[in-house]
C-alpha cells in the first residue's frame, strides 16, 4: 500500500510509502484522497501527513506528463486537503518539492526537521506550480519571497522557510514523535482549521512597480522561457483575485506551459541527464574509490577552472606548473575568477578565501605522489601528454587515477606509456571549466570498472553532468561541432 492510515488516540496518521522519493503517482494521489475522505467520518480530531524513507513527497511523478490524465488530479487532492474539516499537519523531512510542497501548503500546519528543504522547482522544467503553489505561497510568505522561490526554482532550507512563515515549527529528533507532540499541543487549545486560501493579500502593501520589475528582470535572465513570466502573472492574480479565480488562471497557464516546446525540451533534458549517468554493463556492486585529494597539471585557464571545481567541493588540490612564474599566473587566474563571483554577490569573500586555501601550488611532480586523482590539462599534443603520463606513472601511488583533459587525443595511446592502463581515463571539461556543467568521461579499452564508477561519482560531487564516451575523434561534443559549424556556414 502506498498510503496507510493509523488512528492513534485522537490523531490520524497518514503515511505515504512510495520509494524512492515518494513521488505523487496516481496510487499515491488516490490513496491520499480516499484516506482524507475516510478520516472526515472517524474519531480523529486532527490528521498528520508523513512519509517513510529518506524524504517527504519530493514532487509530482513527471513520467505521467504528456500521458492521458489519471484521476484524481493533484489539484483536486490538494483542494480536498485544504477543505478538510479537521486540521491537517504536514510533517516534512528530506525535501518537499513541487507538488510535494503544494500538498504541504494545502495543509493547515507545516512542521519539519531542521535538515529539511522545501521548494517549487517547476520552472526548471519549463512549468509553473500547477496545484495551488502560485496562489498559496504568496499568501503565506509574501509576494516577493514567493516570486523568488518560484522563478529561481532553488530549494530553501527549513530555517529560512520558517522565517518567512512557510513552515510553522522545526522539530528536533524523531519526526513522527515531534509531529504527535505538536498535534497534542494544538488539540489542547482546540485548534482552528487555518486554510491558506482564506488569507487575503493587501494590494496596498505591494511595492509599486514590483511585478513590472520582475517581468523586466526575468526577460533578461530567462530569455526565451515562458514559465517565469506566467508565474508572475499567477502571483499578480493571487494579489488581485480571490483564490478560486487565481487557481483557474494557474491551471490554464500550467497547461499552456506543459504543452509548450520549451517545457518539452527541458523535460527531455531532465530525463536525458539522469539516463546519462547510468552505464550499461557496469556491475551494480562496483564501488567507487574515495577521492580525497586531486592533482592538476597545468595552471592555465582550463587547469585553473578544473582546480576550482574540486576546491568548491571541499577537495584539496595540488596545482602543478613548469615554473614559479607560470604557477603564479595560474593562481592569479583562479583568484580573479573567485573575485568575479564575489563581486556578483554569489559568494562571500570569506568563502572565496577558504576555497583559494584549498589549492596549493607546486613545480615538482613529487608533490603528486599521494593524491588520489590527477588530471592533466596541458597543451593538446599527444607527445606532450605521453611525456606527462610517463612522469605520473613513475611518481603516483598505486591505485591513483590518471586522467587526461583532452578534447581530441587518443586515451588508449596515452595509456600505453604507463604500466597501469586500467587506471587511465579521459575527463574532458568544457571551457570555462568552473562554469560549464558537461563533463565527458572517456573510457579507454583497458579502463577498469572501478575507475569508471569513480569518474561518474566524482562528477556528481563537483556538480557536473557526466556523459560517457568511448575513444573516437572528438568524442561527443567536438565530434558534433564540425558538422554543426558546417551546416551553420
Amino acid at each position: 500500500m502506498t498510503v496507510t492510515y493509523d488512528l492513534q488516540n485522537k490523531i490520524g496518521v497518514i503515511t505515504i510509502n512510495n520509494p524512492p522519493v515518494n513521488a505523487l503517482s496516481q496510487p499515491v494521489r488516490e490513496g491520499l484522497k480516499g484516506t482524507i475522505e475516510k478520516a472526515q467520518h472517524d474519531d480523529s480530531e486532527l490528521l498528520i501527513i508523513i512519509c517513510t524513507g529518506r524524504t517527504f513527497i519530493a514532487g509530482a511523478d513527471i513520467s505521467e506528463f504528456g500521458k492521458m490524465p489519471m484521476e484524481p488530479s493533484l489539484p483536486d487532492v490538494v483542494n480536498l486537503i485544504e477543505a478538510s474539516a479537521k486540521p491537517v499537519i504536514a510533517a516534512i523531512h528530506g525535501t518537499a518539492l513541487g507538488g510535494g510542497f503544494e500538498v504541504a501548503l494545502a495543509c493547515h500546519y507545516r512542521i519539519a526537521v531542521p535538515s529539511a528543504k522545501i521548494g517549487l522547482p517547476e520552472v526548471k522544467l519549463g512549468l509553473l506550480p500547477g496545484a495551488g503553489g502560485t496562489q498559496r505561497a504568496p499568501r503565506l510568505a509574501g509576494v516577493k519571497n514567493a516570486l523568488d522561490l518560484m522563478t529561481s526554482g532553488h530549494p530553501m532550507k527549513a530555517a529560512r522557510a520558517q522565517s518567512i512563515e512557510l513552515l510553522d515549527s522545526l522539530v528536533e529528533g524523531n519526526l513522527l514523535t515531534g509531529a504527535i507532540e505538536f498535534a497534542n499541543t494544538l488539540l489542547a487549545d482546540n485548534p482552528e482549521v487555518r486554510r491558506v486560501g482564506d488569507i487575503t493579500i493587501d494590494p496596498a502593501q505591494i511595492e509599486p512597480g514590483l511585478f513590472d520589475a520582475y517581468r523586466a528582470r526575468l526577460a533578461k535572465r530567462a530569455r526565451g522561457q515562458i514559465a517565469p513570466q506566467k508565474i508572475v502573472a499567477c502571483v499578480a492574480a493571487a494579489v488581485n483575485q480571490p483564490i478560486n479565480k487565481g487557481l483557474e488562471l494557474e491551471r490554464k497557464l500550467f497547461v499552456e506551459c506543459l504543452l509548450s516546446p520549451e517545457s518539452q525540451g527541458l523535460r527531455h533534458l531532465f530525463f536525458a541527464e539522469r539516463k546519462a549517468v547510468k552505464i550499461n554493463g557496469l556491475p551494480k556492486e562496483t564501488r567507487a574509490k574515495a577521492i580525497q585529494s586531486v592533482g592538476i597539471i597545468g595552471g592555465g585557464t582550463m587547469g585553473g577552472g578544473i582546480a576550482m571545481n574540486f576546491a568548491n567541493a571541499g577537495i584539496p588540490v595540488t596545482l602543478l606548473e613548469i615554473d614559479e612564474q607560470a604557477l603564479q599566473r595560474g593562481k592569479d587566474i583562479i583568484a580573479s575568477n573567485y573575485g568575479i563571483t564575489v563581486n556578483k554577490g554569489k559568494l562571500s569573500g570569506a568563502e572565496a578565501e577558504k576555497r583559494l586555501g584549498m589549492i596549493r601550488g607546486t613545480t615538482s611532480y613529487d608533490h603528486l605522489a599521494e593524491v588520489d586523482l590527477v588530471i592533466e590539462a596541458v597543451f593538446e599534443d599527444l607527445a606532450i601528454k605521453q611525456t606527462v603520463f610517463k612522469q605520473l606513472d613513475a611518481v603516483c601511488k598505486p591505485g591513483a587515477i590518471l586522467a587526461s583533459n583532452t578534447s581530441y587525443q587518443d586515451i588508449d595511446a596515452i595509456a600505453t606509456v604507463t604500466r597501469r592502463p586500467q587506471d587511465v581515463i579521459g575527463l574532458h571539461f568544457f571551457s570555462p571549466a568552473n562554469v560549464m556543467k558537461l563533463l565527458e568521461v572517456v573510457r579507454g579499452d583497458k579502463t577498469s570498472d572501478e575507475v569508471l564508477a569513480t569518474a561518474m561519482d566524482i562528477a556528481k560531487q563537483i556538480n557536473k553532468v557526466p556523459v560517457l564516451s568511448r575513444v573516437c575523434y572528438g568524442f561527443i561534443g567536438n565530434r558534433m561541432l564540425r558538422p554543426y559549424a558546417r551546416e551553420a556556414q
